[in-house]
């Protein structure tokens, strides 16, 4: 996702096709790793900046030029290397629940002291995604302690999110990460956001093949086909509770975020949409990207409205709780490794700050938040030496 750089451009590239992308390849691992450095950098930088009276477009562009800045310093000799933002960042606060990145021309979003905020974003190196997000409260800190509900919404969310994490295992199904999901926001009388759905990651698809997903309505049942985990899978696991009912609604809010739908085509009838297509297969290529990225708003506005019709592109709507209920978001990506789990993208909790009173009971379930990323090998007992003669 890219923002009138063609060096970064996350056009996609056919030109070494013939590689092993898998996470048996070294240098794949290297280069998810290096996404997601500069993922955790960027989230760390946007939170930094997370304040009352900080502009929420601002921190979108905070987020998006620090991408292009640190993946733009990187592989400059490599030739149709693709690199960039894999996610624009968006800022979603309080019932508000995702994809919000507002266009220049519309009123300003100001933060104030107290308010939940969601940070999503996520970074691509060569096609290798890494994608993170992190919910903060505004004017929190270690002498102004969040407690009650928010610290509960916050620390229940970031459990469901860990447990979500270590049921990863290779052999076991989505179906066992889905109910552990469930379990642990019940477990802090939280609500799941209804169908949101976690995924696999591949190159260049930021919603690869399997799928997880979290309080499946009566329509999505059986929607989601049930599959296993499996060694050298790459996923991003994104958690979303409620303090409400979780039914996400669109408002009517205006969707700014979309990706290029690869398996449609069709032959634009206006000049505008054309030219607006041909600068998201440049710029931007198969990653999700927002309409605030192009310098012509305006024709970016009228472009989009033809691509959408006829499913040249697929649309990141921005969705609601009910006003009055808050929604914290923690997502990281997660490679499943035979020697266990790489939690490579996505910041630990700050429990100094966000102090809540309760916490996973379920035995099962702390037996699961309890265990090691990566198992520890089984000491093999010592051969005991025969004793020697005197």
């Amino acid at each position: 996702m890219v923002r009138k750089d063609s060096e970064s451009s996350c056009c996609s590239d056919d030109s070494h096709d013939h590689e092993d992308h898998t996470l048996s390849n070294d240098a794949v691992v290297t280069k998810y790793q290096v996404a997601a450095e500069i993922t955790n950098a960027v989230l760390k930088e946007v939170i930094a900046n997370v304040k009352e009276g900080a502009v929420v477009g601002d921190l979108c562009d905070i987020g998006d030029k620090m991408i292009l800045e640190r993946t733009g310093k990187l592989y400059k000799k490599e030739k149709n290397f693709t690199k960039g933002i894999a996610m624009p960042t968006c800022i979603s606060v309080d019932n508000v629940i995702c994809h919000f990145t507002p266009l220049k021309s519309e009123a300003p979003v100001v933060l104030k002291n107290g308010q939940v905020v969601k940070i999503d974003l996520g970074v691509h190196i060569d096609g290798f995604i890494a994608t993170a997000a992190h919910t903060v409260v505004v004017g929190a800190s270690k002498d102004n302690k969040v407690t009650g509900k928010i610290a509960d919404l916050l620390r229940g969310t970031y459990d469901g999110l860990e447990i979500a994490i270590r049921s990863l295992r290779p052999e076991a199904s989505n179906t066992d990460v889905t109910r552990n999901i469930d379990k642990t926001a019940a477990e802090f009388g939280l609500t799941p956001i209804e169908n949101m759905l976690s995924h696999q990651l591949e190159r260049n698809e930021i919603e690869g093949e399997k799928k997880i997903i979290q309080n499946s309505g009566e329509k999505q049942k059986g929607e989601v086909e049930k599959v296993t985990i499996d060694k050298h899978e790459a996923y991003a696991i994104d958690i979303l509770f409620s303090t409400g009912k979780g039914q996400p609604k669109d408002m009517d809010t205006r969707t700014t975020v979309y990706k290029k739908n690869e398996s449609v085509s069709y032959q634009l009838k206006m000049k505008a949409s054309r030219v607006f297509f041909s600068d998201v297969n440049k710029q931007h290529g198969p990653m999700p990207f927002s309409l605030r990225s192009f310098e012509e708003e305006v024709k970016a506005k009228m472009g989009v409205v033809e691509c959408e019709k006829y499913g040249l592109l697929t649309p990141y709507p921005v969705l609601y709780e009910k006003e009055g209920d808050f929604v914290a978001q923690f997502k990281a990506t997660v490679l499943v490794m035979p020697n266990g789990l790489l939690k490579i993208a996505g910041l630990p909790f700050d429990s100094d700050v966000y102090q809540s009173e309760r916490s996973v009971q379920d035995a099962d379930l702390q037996t699961v938040l309890k265990s090691a990323l990566k198992p520890k090998k089984k000491k093999e007992a010592k051969k005991e030496e025969p004793a020697k003669k005197a």
